[in-house]
């Protein structure tokens, strides 16, 4: 498998994921302001859409957008999220919801002519999503036990933009959870990779 990625983007979460999962793997950064991987391709022609993360399986096929890639590394890890029963639909809702009701808010705050008025709002509306997130967590120290799965790998990186640039407020639940997984082989690797810095 090939990832394509660009740095601290939203592909980290899969990076992180096919470290986690031990399977083989390449990566191929991609200039989002020029579309060309480091290859030099033209990356439109891989994925049409323009934007990370794509993942070119084994077959040569393309798989796009983040829920399936997840889903494709945990259904061939067999164990990033259980094969069937309560909780794999739980990871799989996780995984939605942090795609639908918070990745998609981050736009905004990462778009220097955005409002300001607007981007206060939006600060507030993450912080209030946090907020629950965290009152429903457990006492484990990731979202479905002691093992991360793939929610645990997207839920990482948008703690990661709410910490940095972004200026969102975290509560004291999450920020202990982030730390927790910064201090993971995987992730430490992954930001590594990718030239990131979290000290």
């Amino acid at each position: 498998m090939k990832l394509y990625y660009a740095p601290g983007a939203c592909s980290l979460a899969d990076h992180i994921a096919l470290i986690e999962s031990g399977l083989p793997y390449e990566t191929e950064h991609v200039d989002l302001r020029s579309r060309i991987t480091a290859g030099g391709a033209d990356f439109r022609l891989i994925n049409p859409k323009g934007y990370v993360p794509a993942l070119e399986m084994d077959d040569g096929e393309i798989l796009t957008e983040n829920i399936a890639i997840l889903s494709y590394i945990a259904a061939e890890s067999g164990w990033l999220s259980p094969p069937d029963g309560p909780i794999h639909w739980r990871v799989l809702e996780m995984t939605a919801y942090i795609s639908t009701e918070i990745h998609k808010h981050f736009k905004l705050l990462f778009d220097p002519s955005a409002d300001p008025e607007q981007q206060a709002k939006t600060r507030k509306l993450l912080t209030q999503t946090f907020n629950r997130l965290a009152g429903d967590m457990g006492d484990t120290t990731c979202l479905f036990g002691e093992h991360p799965m793939i929610a645990d790998c997207y839920l990482f990186v948008m703690l990661m933009w709410a910490r940095g640039k972004a200026g969102v407020h975290l509560p004291a639940r999450l920020n202990t959870y982030f730390d927790h997984l910064c201090k993971r082989p995987s992730v430490r690797q992954a930001l590594e990779d990718e030239g990131l810095d979290m000290s």
